[in-house]
């Protein structure tokens, strides 16, 4: 059984994504959320499935150890990273090698680093002109949004686009790739 937890800092629509593609495995289990807000939307979906869930705190994660402790305690064999706004530490990278994934809402290597999440995104790629978008799942290192791509998925990017209507196409993309990639990662 490898055992997953997912970070992530929002509503969490791409963890319940997750949550509902590993559900009946009996290979995968989502065994924490992790957040770094309380009252997140994602703390809600983790205590509605019956997942433990960890809220971590900005000091403890970036001058202590990271929760490593707390997620080997918990078993965790694989990080994944939904929607998480904070850079990930050296120590936790260390813990994990090639064990933490992230997905991102663009086609890296553009339009990724620090502030670049969310519409701030969008808004970038539509007042670049760009002709397309998309999502770049890849592992996580010491960069922001730096790491070895896994997959990438484009979406074009209409010149009626708003930065609202550009996110709900990349969050499709997003839903429908993001849980397939990592049963895949995994080798199910």
């Amino acid at each position: 059984m490898t055992r997953i937890a997912i970070f992530a800092s929002g509503a969490g629509s791409n963890a319940q994504k997750i949550i509902d593609h590993f559900r009946d495995s009996d290979q995968v289990r989502v065994s924490l959320v992790v957040c770094n807000k309380p009252g997140a939307g994602v703390l809600r979906i983790a205590d509605n499935e019956g997942i433990p869930s960890l809220v971590i705190e900005k000091e403890k994660f970036f001058r202590d150890n990271a929760y490593t402790d707390e997620l080997q305690e918990a078993g965790i064999d694989f990080i994944i990273l939904a929607g998480f706004l904070w850079k990930i530490p050296v120590d936790l990278i260390r813990a994990y090698p090639g064990k933490i994934i992230n997905i991102h809402p663009a086609l890296l290597p553009a339009y990724g680093g620090k502030g670049m999440y969310g519409n701030h995104v969008h808004q970038a790629v539509i007042d670049h002109h760009e002709k397309e978008s998309g999502i770049t799942i890849h592992y996580v290192d010491e960069q922001y949004d730096h790491g070895d791509i896994i997959f990438q998925a484009k979406s074009p990017v209409l010149a009626s686009d708003t930065a609202d209507t550009l996110a709900s196409r990349i969050h499709q993309l997003e839903h429908q790739h993001y849980p397939a990639v990592i049963e895949q990662l995994l080798q199910i």
